[in-house]
């Protein structure tokens, strides 16, 4: 009897339990539209990698060793004013030079070949010839005063060979007239000869590498175009255009930033005539400094003034741009956070920015990986 009254209890109360399930079921399935609640957000782990309310960043130490984070104090300091100008890569006249020909005319290889860009040459090496291109009726005209010219020396030579049989019996005058009239026609046949046969040969007027090349086999030049353009790669200069007039007094020193390196420029000159309605100021490097560049390259110079502003040198890459479009650096105030903050900069060098606002003395910015620290959110 006991035994019937538990089993009886037990499924009373798989009774009730089953029911409070459909009911909770029921309520589910029922729920107005728009108020499901769907999948429950994925729990972020407390030691992880995460925005915090504040716009910093938490980042634990593992996780900054894993994306390369470094750091460096900086120091507010007096740092030249700076002007960023557009400029372009120019040969230097005395280590670069053009080949051009004298005369129109065909162009024929020279010993090794028609040059290729990239190789060097050594000045007075023959690069080319011209072979000279004449008319049908000019060309005519030469061959018959040519053949004039022979016949008068053939004359001249048989009365030369008279008069020395004659050496006794005639004035030593005569002779020496004759002898002049016979050396008279000799070079007249080879200057004319040579002006039907020979070939202008085109040579490098300096020792480098060539840059262009604009002649094939073949070709039918004028005279005066451009074929052949040589310079020497570790003697390039820069030039850049200033809009400003006063700044060629201001210029105290200058850079540009080659394959990532600080490269610095020296100040040549500014030319004293306007080009597009801006001043060309000139600058040359270090011996091989430019190597790496090209003839009419465009490059971005960054121009050190006499004039200092308050800043901190910050690396270029260590500026970031927030949503609002701002420019930012990241700064390390505690082992595991970073703070963004705003800052207002000046060009500095090719490599680093001047932070004029924004910065105290002894602030760690970041200055490798404050990419991805961006971008966590």
């Amino acid at each position: 009897m006991k035994l019937h009254r538990l089993i009886h209890r037990a499924s009373d109360a798989l009774r009730v339990a089953i029911a409070a399930a459909a009911i909770a079921g029921v309520t589910t399935a029922f729920a107005d539209a728009g108020h499901s609640h769907g999948e429950a957000p994925a729990a972020v782990g407390a030691n992880g990698p995460q925005r915090q309310p504040d716009g910093s960043v938490f980042l634990p130490k593992p996780a900054q060793r894993q994306i390369g984070v470094r750091t460096q104090p900086v120091d507010i300091a007096a740092l030249p004013q700076t002007v960023a100008l557009n400029g372009r890569v120019v040969m230097d006249p005395n280590a670069g030079g053009r080949v051009q020909p004298l005369v129109a005319g065909r162009i024929e290889a020279g010993p090794r070949g028609l040059p290729s860009p990239g190789q060097a040459v050594k000045k007075g090496e023959v690069l080319a010839y011209v072979v000279p291109s004449t008319g049908s009726l000019e060309r005519a005209g030469q061959q018959s005063q040519l053949a004039e010219l022979r016949a008068s020396r053939a004359l001249a030579q048989k009365r030369l060979a008279r008069l020395n049989e004659l050496a006794d019996t005639v004035p030593r005058k005569e002779v020496e007239t004759a002898e002049s009239e016979l050396a008279s026609l000799a070079a007249r046949i080879g200057a004319i000869g040579a002006g039907l046969d020979t070939r202008d040969a085109l040579v490098a007027p300096v020792s480098g590498v060539v840059a262009s090349v604009n002649a094939v086999l073949g070709q039918v030049v004028d005279a005066r175009e451009l074929l052949f353009e040589i310079v020497d790669p570790a003697r390039l200069r820069v030039e850049a255009l200033a809009f400003d007039g006063a700044l060629p007094a201001q210029v105290a020193g200058a850079s540009i930033a080659v394959g990532g390196q600080h490269v610095p420029l020296r100040f040549v000159g500014a030319s004293r005539t306007l080009r597009d309605q801006a001043v060309p100021l000139v600058f040359a490097a270090e011996a091989g400094a430019l190597a790496q560049l090209s003839i009419g390259q465009p490059v971005r110079v960054i121009v050190q003034t006499r004039t200092p502003v308050q800043g901190a040198a910050v690396p270029s890459a260590a500026l970031m741009k927030n949503a609002a479009n701002q420019t930012t650096v990241w700064v390390k105030v505690a082992p595991e956070r970073f703070e963004p903050r705003v800052v207002m900069t000046e060009p500095l060098d090719g490599a680093a920015m001047a932070v004029t606002s924004g910065l105290r003395a002894g602030d760690r910015v970041v200055t490798q990986g404050a990419t991805l620290i961006n971008q966590i959110r």
